[in-house]
């Protein structure tokens, strides 16, 4: 498929290898039904899409263990990704959104404003390099940075680290992640680690906090700082 064609894929091929993308770190995989559960689609569909996007030169089949993008579904997917986290950033900065209410609308955008209008954000914007949670926007060129990090459920209690990246979609979750404190750039200190129901207790400048497991892998990218 040539550059040409991955401009006019449809929606739903979009969402599919952006889907793709974000379900395979490191280039692993991603099964059928973790690519049905992130979309809300059955099965059988997504086995039927995922044939068509395979013919077309997007994907590639992994005997046994799922599919993964080819170089050409990797450029379109972070094509996709680009476009969402440039938006996202444009509404926090130019229109007054919180963070908690950009998801949504990126994603309704993100399949029909320009490329050109996508640049002009971006120049706008200063051409930044995360989004409002965090998340690496890729260049222009296709290429993305991802720093290596660690979920705060993993930190070691007496580890000081800085809050680069915040996983998360859902606005009532992200509402109450702020209400925490716990943004991109905050630093906080792990005060205190329970062994069995891996609760980690946080301080975030003069407050503690108890974060559960789910809230911990949510806040996944974590740059651990000497003390």
């Amino acid at each position: 498929m040539s550059a040409a064609a991955t401009e006019s894929l449809t929606r739903s091929v979009e969402d599919y290898l952006k889907a793709i993308y974000q379900l395979s770190p490191e280039g692993r995989p991603a099964s059928t039904s973790e690519i049905a559960h992130l979309l809300a689609l059955s099965p059988p569909s997504v086995t039927g899409m995922v044939k068509r996007l395979s013919e077309h030169g997007l994907l590639e089949h992994v005997p046994y263990r799922g599919v993964q993008l080819t170089g050409e579904g990797r450029r379109a997917a972070l094509r996709m990704i680009r476009r969402h986290r440039l938006i996202e950033a444009y509404l926090v900065e130019f229109l007054g959104y919180s963070w908690d209410l950009v998801h949504d609308e990126a994603e309704r955008l993100e399949h029909a404003v320009s490329d050109t209008m996508v640049e002009r954000m971006a120049s706008a914007l200063g051409h930044p390099e995360v989004d409002p949670h965090g998340d690496p926007i890729p260049s222009a060129d296709g290429s993305i940075h991802e720093p290596a990090c660690i979920p705060l459920s993993e930190l070691p209690a007496g580890a000081a680290a800085e809050i680069h990246r915040v996983s998360e979609s859902q606005p009532d979750r992200l509402r109450y992640i702020a209400s925490l404190g716990l943004r991109p750039g905050v630093t906080v200190k792990v005060l205190d680690r329970q062994p069995f129901d891996e609760l980690v207790t946080v301080q975030v400048g003069a407050e503690q906090h108890v974060v559960g497991p789910e809230l911990g892998r949510v806040l996944q990218c974590l740059m651990l700082e000497a003390r």
